[in-house]
């Protein structure tokens, strides 16, 4: 059995005192792609902020091997911090730097090795992702799909365990996103890396998760979780069998709700 990676224990997820969504508990394997799914506004990217130390939850835990990032301070946080990789969804690549540039930006603020192996180690990173013939340009002169891989690649930078990526597939063409969902499923694959991914996109959530989460707005809660393709043919979860097989001709749903 894969060892935890991540364990959310008791989370109120939301902003100051207002949760949004209350008792979040669940775990992510090593080396296992997690997808955390619901409607908007239910809470989903707020979630992966707390996840990621970015906002502070209500309460509750987040233990990234068994560290906790809601109350790390310090050198302690910062180690938890380096663990960790994220992409967010428009890329957020600097638009006056080089792609190559913007993946040696991490390295050199975390480490103090020379500018020779800076570059080195990014240039491997993005060989990863397919995109070493691309260093030399500006984020402007990249497709949307090429943006998405240059962000995963600066967030490799610094060999995280665990990434974190916000929509990966948003505003990309089918080809283009199936492209993408082989990269990932191989980066997991191959370096163990743990993948939390939050999206909407059915086709890629029936490829790539190997876990799931479904939230849900009314009950501000986990209503669902298991394998996808199991909650796409279990009919005894009607929210979840609804949300996978809403492309089959289901009407009455709506992943806005």
């Amino acid at each position: 059995m894969k060892e935890t990676i991540i364990k959310v224990e008791n989370l109120y997820a939301g902003y100051n005192s207002k949760a949004i969504m209350e008792d979040l508990c669940f775990d992510v394997k090593k080396g296992e792609i997690f997808v955390i799914l619901g409607g908007s506004g239910c809470g989903k990217s707020t979630v992966l902020k707390h996840m990621t130390g970015l906002v502070p939850p209500v309460s509750g835990k987040i233990l990234i091997n068994g560290t906790d990032m809601v109350t790390a301070e310090g050198e302690k946080r910062n180690r938890l911090l380096q663990t960790i990789g994220v992409a967010f969804q428009n890329g957020a690549l600097f638009g006056s730097m080089t792609v190559l540039e913007n993946i040696m930006l991490p390295l050199e603020e975390y480490t103090s090795l020379p500018k020779d192996a800076i570059k080195a180690i990014a240039m491997i990173k993005l060989k990863l992702v397919n995109m070493e013939d691309s260093a030399y340009l500006l984020p402007d002169e990249l497709s949307g799909g090429m943006k998405k891989r240059a962000a995963i690649a600066r967030a490799m930078a610094l060999d995280p365990a665990i990434l974190f990526l916000d929509e990966p597939s948003a505003g990309l063409d089918p080809l283009t996103s199936a492209s993408l969902d082989s990269l990932i499923m191989n980066l997991a694959e191959v370096l163990n890396i743990s993948f939390v991914i939050v999206t909407h996109e059915l086709e890629s959530i029936l490829t790539i998760a190997d876990n799931t989460i479904i939230l849900e707005k009314k009950t501000k809660g986990i209503i669902a979780r298991g394998k996808p393709k199991d909650l796409k043919a279990d009919k005894s979860n009607p929210y979840a069998y609804k949300f996978f097989n809403r492309n089959e001709g289901k009407a009455g749903f709506d992943i806005r709700q």
